[in-house]
């Protein structure tokens, strides 16, 4: 398979497959195609698509194949951002945002991720069910904004607000630190808790996350009055 990303604020990922080759999708991301180009929908096991549906992900995926030729098939992101591409091999594998995964290559699986730990469980927001991308291929993620990323050292730590998590290798372990003090956490502005991230391993960043400009617009929005 081989790929380009094009377009901004808005971009796409155009996949050139060769014949019998297969790309995987869990949502509507398909923006166009060559006539080739057959979809298969699967849902992967009774198990799988229940732990999907308690996440609040769709429990089925869609496979596209090239068949009698090569064939390409394009998809798009939702919100301005940037298409980001994995390169996912045992020893590198990630955890994403749920909302993060675009497509994949056939031979990445994509799993739900359950943080561990009680204080990320309950206090993480978007912290407490991720997707995991094992397996062997490239993967495509979308992001809100643009990317920011930190290669950690072992130890070392990051403090983040945790809409602005986008994914992180498996290396890196990932907790919930309460903001210290009462006034901070009611006058602050900035919520009771924050995300920590504890090397080694890559983290990325994004910079504008759809949570935080759906807050954002929201006194611009009229209440429906009877």
């Amino acid at each position: 398979m081989k790929y380009e990303i094009k377009g901004e604020p808005f971009p796409i990922v155009i996949c050139h497959l060769e014949s019998g080759e297969q790309m995987i999708t869990e949502k509507g991301s398909m923006v166009w195609q060559t006539p080739n180009i057959s979809m298969e929908t699967t849902g992967g096991g009774i198990g799988k698509m229940f732990s999907k549906a308690l996440s609040g992900e769709s429990m089925f995926q869609n496979i596209y194949t090239a068949n009698d030729g090569a064939g390409m098939i394009t998809f798009g992101s939702s919100f301005p951002g940037k298409i980001i591409p994995l390169e996912i091999s045992p020893g590198k594998e990630m955890i994403l945002q749920k909302k993060a995964f675009l497509a994949s290559e056939a031979g990445v699986n994509l799993d739900i991720f359950f943080n561990k730990k009680l204080g990320a469980g309950f206090f993480g927001g978007e912290g407490f069910i991720m997707q995991k991308l094992y397996g062997n291929g490239i993967a495509f993620m979308e992001i809100d904004g643009e990317l920011v990323e930190y290669e950690l050292a072992p130890e070392q730590q990051l403090v983040v607000d945790t809409g602005y998590l986008a994914a992180f290798e498996t290396s890196v372990s990932m907790d919930i630190r309460q903001v210290a003090g009462l006034k901070n956490k009611f006058l602050g502005g900035e919520g009771f808790f924050n995300t920590v991230l504890t090397g080694p391993g890559k983290v990325c960043l994004q910079t504008m996350p759809v949570s935080n400009v759906a807050e954002a617009i929201k006194p611009f929005i009229p209440t429906k009055t009877d």
